[in-house]
């Protein structure tokens, strides 16, 4: 195992930290422990959202930099008189990758570890073998022998189920695995970009903003842009990996390591143009390494940040993350470490005159 620097220690305290959309204030804490040191003021907006504000110049052009506190996972619906908790997923889940994997039901008593159970193979026909069990079939197994002991160990429906897995510096010590990267590593982003800025002299007001609810529809982004009302909007998220076995350069073009990626096109975003340009001249400029993708099927927090008010010039910028949505996802650490320098030298070199030039040029 690498020596854990300061660095390693907060992405594993990021990452370790519980939190499914509407249950974000573990992550919360995290993360305002670690941006406070660098933020003039903290607030949340009405929902939870964390805004970390830090004035370069009182009344310049408002940057935010918004991840995503929310980790995909699952909340309990009910449980059944022997003691199975019936679930339903919060954020886009794929049936197959969640079988037999170890879950964490976090209630008012403490932690209760359970395991993702289906019907045995053995029993089941050949044809039904061969097809993939449906969620809807699936259940928590706690090891309770009724749904009175389940409750007694604090078990109520509602409580969030969260990923099990342990933070894990790999042999190539750049290549980090974890859970939720999605989207701990755009929180990261936010604190890393503040704390960079720390005795910069620049022109600007910059929001770090861990927002809540990304993962069912960009709800905390849109209620966090309303509080700021930013003249740019940064959504720094993960994005696909595209160098795994099977996947073709058509299907997904970037490779992790490669740099981060500036989003040119998403379900929720078509990037703005001049914003967008400006970033990668930035990057040009300064040799820092970035790789362009396109999402049809996904969206970030820029995509609720760009339609705020009269509408905000925004890009999202993500990190190559293989196997997203699943109990361990896996990133190259000079893709974040680039993406945090890219975004510090752009706000080194904004100022009202430049945003309204990237604004209403």
């Amino acid at each position: 195992m690498a020596k854990m620097d300061e660095t390693l220690k907060m992405l594993k305290d990021l990452t370790d930290a519980k939190g499914i959309p509407g249950n974000e204030r573990e992550v919360r804490e995290v993360m305002k422990k670690y941006i406070a040191p660098y933020a003039d003021e903290i607030t949340t907006d009405g929902l939870g959202s964390l805004i970390a504000k830090k004035v370069g110049k009182e009344g310049g052009p408002k940057v935010m930099v918004a991840g995503h506190l929310d980790e995909v996972g699952f909340m309990v619906t009910q449980i059944d008189d022997k003691g199975f908790l019936r679930f339903q997923t919060v954020g886009g889940w794929w049936g197959q990758v969640m079988l037999a994997q170890r879950v964490t039901v976090v209630t008012r008593k403490g932690d209760v570890t359970g395991i993702i159970g289906s019907k045995p193979p053995h029993i089941l026909s050949p044809e039904a073998r061969k097809k993939p069990v449906e969620i809807k079939d699936m259940f928590i197994d706690i090891g309770a022998s009724s749904r009175e002991e389940a409750e007694e160990w604090g078990v109520r429906p509602g409580d969030m189920v969260v990923p099990y897995f342990e933070f894990t510096v790999m042999n190539n010590e750049k290549m980090l695995l974890a859970k939720a990267w999605d989207n701990r590593i755009g929180c990261a982003i936010a604190i890393d970009v503040l704390k960079q800025l720390k005795d910069v002299d620049h022109p600007n007001v910059v929001y770090g903003v861990g927002t809540i609810q990304e993962e069912v529809g960009l709800r905390g982004a849109r209620t966090a842009a309303a509080t700021i009302d930013p003249d740019i909007g940064f959504g720094v998220d993960v994005g696909i990996a595209g160098d795994t076995p099977g996947v073709s350069e058509k299907e997904a073009m970037s490779k992790m390591g490669k740099g981060p990626q500036i989003i040119l096109y998403d379900a929720s975003l078509v990037s703005h143009k001049g914003l967008r340009d400006f970033v990668t001249d930035v990057a040009d400029e300064l040799n820092i390494p970035y790789q362009f993708d396109a999402i049809p099927g996904g969206g970030t927090d820029a995509g609720a940040i760009h339609v705020t008010y009269k509408g905000v010039p925004t890009l999202a910028i993500t990190i190559a993350t293989r196997y997203i949505h699943t109990h361990a996802a896996m990133l190259h650490r000079d893709d974040y470490e680039n993406a945090v320098k890219l975004i510090v030298e752009v706000i080194k070199r904004l100022d009202r005159e430049t945003v309204d030039k990237i604004t209403y040029e």
